[in-house]
């Protein structure tokens, strides 16, 4: 492991001498390029400074143990202990640190909520759910924009699509897709029993015109329309609304919000793209889990994955035995403690898999 850690610091140093070249930086491209490869490998670099600094003293101390200074030799006594210990855990660490990287753990998100099975109880906590991730978002300083929204006469969303843009979102958010469970008394129920209802969470890398190859003239149909529902006497009157369809998928996107029919295009292009990058990386990612026993980290949207329950005012992720009795908490964006906890699990699983 260590001369792999060595390569890569070497390649570090390497890359922050280039991009202090001026014939580099005036290279937007290559600054670029070089700039998000410094980024990737630059905690494994620290990290393996930190194991070299680590194993230099532990080296001098077991020196100290066989000479003759009394003082010296209590003293490495002291420190060997905390030393070794700190070793094993910058070790772990670096493990982690030198697993395979996920290609869109620093991109932006896509984010589709969609009321399940439940009628208007379940288009209220998709508005629950969708507020709940704009707080987290805004905790984090990312930005929130909704790019389509479907909106149901009690103040729900049958479905609700935003953009989230920010540092390494997708890494946080990628296992939030699934089926979110809700138990609780709707407030239409009149004797008080409670209901269980479902929403849909879709987290999808936010995809670059590189990434997905799209033939407009052949792919896609793309249809004007007035917008329908809110959204003013403006867009309600005026062609704006833009449907687009991708012929060989049979994806169809439609945005309505904007005013604007081109800034409506531009947002379902950039769904599409979404949806199509995702659909892609699944199909590959079935092709090669299908060579393997177990499949970790699907993202499968169609698997429960998480229960809100009201009445005990707890919150359970299935997936890693999670329960946490700080339902209002998590509801108002404080997600830091499940989400970190499911990243280790997923991390812990990666580990396992990448050793056997």
């Amino acid at each position: 492991m260590l001369d792999k850690l060595e390569k890569i610091e070497e390649r570090f140093v390497e890359i922050e001498q280039k991009l202090c070249d001026p014939a580099i930086i005036s290279d937007r491209t290559t600054f670029t390029k070089l700039s998000r490869e410094r980024a990737e490998i630059e905690d494994i670099a620290a990290a393996y400074r930190e194991i070299k600094q680590v194993l230099s003293d532990i080296e001098e101390y077991e020196s100290a143990l066989e000479g003759e200074d009394p003082e010296l030799r209590a003293l490495a006594e002291d420190e060997l202990p905390e030393l070794k210990k700190k070793r094993k855990h910058l070790e772990e660490k670096t493990k982690l640190l030198l697993l395979p990287k996920d290609p869109n753990d620093q991109k932006n998100v896509i984010l589709e909520v969609r009321a399940g099975t439940g009628g208007e109880e379940a288009a209220l906590f998709a508005a629950d759910l969708f507020r709940m991730y704009s707080r987290f978002a805004e905790n984090l300083s990312w930005k929130t924009e909704i790019m389509s929204a479907s909106e149901t006469d009690g103040g729900g969303f049958k479905e609700i699509i935003a953009s989230i843009a920010g540092k390494a979102v997708f890494s946080r958010l990628k296992y939030e897709s699934g089926v979110h469970r809700v138990q609780r008394v709707p407030v239409t129920e009149s004797q008080g029993r409670i209901h269980t209802s479902a929403v849909t969470v879709a987290v999808l890398p936010e995809a670059e015109e590189v990434e997905v190859d799209i033939d407009e003239e052949k792919e896609l149909r793309i249809d004007v329309m007035r917008a329908s529902g809110p959204g003013g006497q403006c867009v309600n009157t005026t062609d704006s609304a833009v449907r687009i369809t991708h012929l060989p998928s049979g994806i169809v996107v439609v945005c309505q919000d904007e005013k604007s029919q081109h800034k409506n295009r531009s947002k379902a292009m950039k769904i599409l793209r979404a949806r199509l990058l995702d659909k892609l990386e699944a199909e590959q990612h079935a092709k090669r889990a299908a060579d393997r026993k177990t499949q970790v980290g699907s993202g499968d949207r169609s698997e429960r994955i998480r229960t809100y329950n009201f009445p005990q005012g707890r919150v359970t992720d299935h997936r890693i035995g999670l329960t946490l009795h700080r339902l209002p908490d998590i509801l108002a964006g404080d997600l830091d403690e499940v989400i970190t906890a499911i990243r280790a699990y997923f991390q812990a699983e990666a580990l396992k898999s990448n050793v056997n």
